[in-house]
């Protein structure tokens, strides 16, 4: 299960903070975020190797999406898309707004159940697709969230009732500052099943991190450092978010 971390702070000179764990199989190849759709020059993004998708990306507008599964979803179905088809499907659009738009009209008969965040500088939004009908849209106000496979802020989800109080006291990064959040997305400390960054277990586990910024001025770099892997093993990095030439 992966998990989102967002800050929306409308009249911040950082509006938008997002930052998130990706759990998959530990034998599942990826490749870190980069330019990799040349159909979609303007998002960069981690891809999945193996359906081409992305768990997480942002688009030259400050739009960022990201999908997670729900509950007892876990992995490929027969007969259904794949899940990373949503976030590039998102940022197609230059608005979060738009965005999500775009997502409530599709049948989320199509894919197995799904959570997503799409949030830019103006608006943030909490998306569920239960596997039937069109998916659900939740608007989330200012202030720090967390999900993963239930609703936003679900304290019943044993990492969120641990880890959403201590982001929502922790000092609200100013990138390329990351330093509080990144010390929180690596914790390992037990009890188990509400670590952030989850050990290997049957070759499943944590296998990278993420915190993207979003800057108030719109001519302003966004801000992507990266974990290629455990983030209390690899450390974080910046992402080149080079804008491709024209």
């Amino acid at each position: 299960m992966c998990t989102i971390v967002l800050s929306f702070a409308p009249d911040s000179a950082w509006p938008l903070l997002v930052a998130a764990n990706r759990d998959e199989r530990l034998d599942r190849p990826w490749d870190a975020p980069g330019r990799h759709w040349p159909d979609r020059p303007a998002i960069v993004g981690g891809r999945d190797q193996v359906a081409g998708g992305s768990w997480l990306a942002l688009n030259d507008s400050g739009v960022v999406a990201g999908v997670m599964n729900r509950v007892g979803s876990l992995g490929p179905a027969p007969g259904k898309r794949s899940r990373g088809e949503l976030p590039l499907i998102a940022l197609e659009h230059d608005s979060a707004t738009a965005a999500v738009r775009t997502i409530a009209a599709l049948d989320a008969g199509a894919w197995r159940s799904f959570n997503m965040l799409i949030a830019d500088r103006h608006a943030a939004y909490y998306i569920s697709g239960l596997g039937y009908a069109t998916p659900e849209i939740m608007t989330l106000e200012p202030g720090v969230h967390m999900a993963a496979t239930t609703g936003p802020d679900d304290m019943a989800i044993p990492r969120i009732g641990r880890h959403l109080p201590r982001f929502r006291s922790a000092v609200r990064p100013v990138p390329p500052d990351w330093t509080s959040w990144t010390q929180l997305l690596s914790d390992r400390s037990l009890p188990a099943g509400s670590e952030l960054n989850i050990p290997p277990r049957s070759g499943f586990g944590t296998c990278s991190s993420s915190a993207i910024g979003v800057p108030a001025d719109r001519d302003a770099p966004a801000s992507w450092y990266f974990a290629a892997g455990a983030p209390d093993r690899v450390g974080y990095r910046p992402i080149d978010l080079g804008r491709p030439v024209a």
